[in-house]
């Protein structure tokens, strides 16, 4: 009889037990079915119109500031972390060098302006030479003609008081007066064709010299001669050099990774230091290649960075995407000659622009990690 009734007590308090753990079982499925269905809610409407990445990274175009000649460094005007305006004077080398340069480029400019007006006053010069060589051509040819009718006529005459003077007519002096005459006659037609060679030689030689002066002088004027522009470029040239000088910041932004020192000879090209722009960074966000069937230059972007953590928030566009993966631009590739390879899913930098607005309020600096969550719902078409 005690036995019945411990087992039907037992049984009784059994009972709510049960009950109570079919209702708890009920709460739990319940809650898992509505986290199921918030979560299918949530990627519905919220995940599946959005990517996101925590491999970002904020970068900028640095602009480098580097020597354009040699020289001493004469004076350093800035340090690292010191922010700068476009055109802020970063450093001054020791000019003494490029005045003089300058000082002797002048000067050959003087000496090659005034060769120059010399070239054209000898064309001058050299064009009355010619007209005078030939107004002697004419002379000496006119006299070599008159030397050869005089020599003709003393002929006539000779010939015909030998053919006299056989008969008595004519006086052994009159015939030897027309001897004398007409040898006189030949000498001076001699002297005539002589002044005609030298007269033809001096007139080549006037009209070669003008041709050789004309080269020099044709198709230009004493400022577009060749020998003064030469002379000129050198001129600007050092004009250059000497104010070249004095480096000037090429961007707004903050001076990083400062090399030059005060008195240290800079050789040209030398690197000096770099302004890195910070009102115009931007974020190389690295997001895995399956995830970017939707993305499209334009769409809306969020970003949180590390330094600020989720009190800020940024808001940037997609500006493109590179050219190729960081492992096709790694400098050992993934495959090898061995034909090892093992499939892994790449990274591709997309570039993301940032309001500057946002970034004057809360700056950030290069290098800085970000969170990126792109909206691929929007089609920026």
């Amino acid at each position: 009889m005690e036995n019945e009734l411990s087992a039907t007590r037992t049984n009784t308090d059994q009972k709510p037990k049960r009950s109570k753990r079919k209702n708890l079982f009920g709460i739990l499925a319940l809650v898992v079915l509505l986290a199921v269905a918030g979560l299918a809610a949530w990627w519905f409407l919220v995940g599946s119109r959005r990517i996101t990445t925590d491999n970002a990274y904020v970068a900028a175009e640095i602009a480098q500031v580097t020597a354009s000649v040699s020289g001493i460094v004469k004076d350093v005007k800035v340090n690292d972390t010191q922010e700068v305006k476009r055109g802020d004077v970063l450093v001054v080398l020791d000019d003494s060098d490029a005045k003089l340069a300058l000082a002797q480029a002048e000067a050959e400019l003087g000496l090659a302006a005034r060769k120059v007006r010399g070239f054209f006053a000898n064309d001058e010069s050299l064009s009355a030479r010619v007209q005078a060589q030939e107004a002697e051509k004419i002379k000496a040819t006119a006299q070599l003609r008159a030397a050869e009718s005089n020599l003709k006529k003393a002929q006539l005459d000779r010939d015909r008081r030998q053919k006299l003077s056989k008969s008595g007519s004519v006086s052994g002096e009159e015939l030897s007066n027309a001897l004398n005459t007409y040898a006189a006659a030949q000498a001076i037609l001699a002297g005539a064709q002589a002044g005609m060679s030298q007269a033809e030689s001096n007139y080549n030689s006037a009209v070669a010299s003008l041709k050789a002066n004309t080269v020099l002088t044709e198709d230009a004027t004493e400022d577009t001669n060749p020998e003064v522009a030469l002379a000129r470029a050198r001129r600007d040239q050092a004009k250059t050099d000497l104010e070249r000088t004095i480096l000037y910041a090429p961007v707004d932004g903050i001076v990083a990774h400062r090399q030059v020192q005060l008195g240290q000879r800079i050789e040209k090209g030398a690197p000096l230091m770099a302004v890195v722009p910070l009102l115009d960074v931007h974020v190389d966000a690295n997001f895995k290649e399956v995830q970017l069937e939707k993305v499209k230059p334009g769409q809306d972007v969020e970003l949180e960075s590390d330094l600020y953590g989720d009190k800020v928030k940024y808001h940037g566009k997609v500006a493109g995407f590179s050219g190729g993966t960081g492992a096709a631009f790694a400098l050992i590739p993934a495959q090898n000659a061995t034909g090892n390879w093992i499939k892994v899913v790449q990274r591709l930098p997309v570039r993301i622009t940032l309001d500057p607005e946002e970034l004057r309020q809360h700056p950030l600096q290069v290098g800085l990690s970000m969170e990126v969550t792109i909206d691929i719902a929007h089609d920026p078409k």
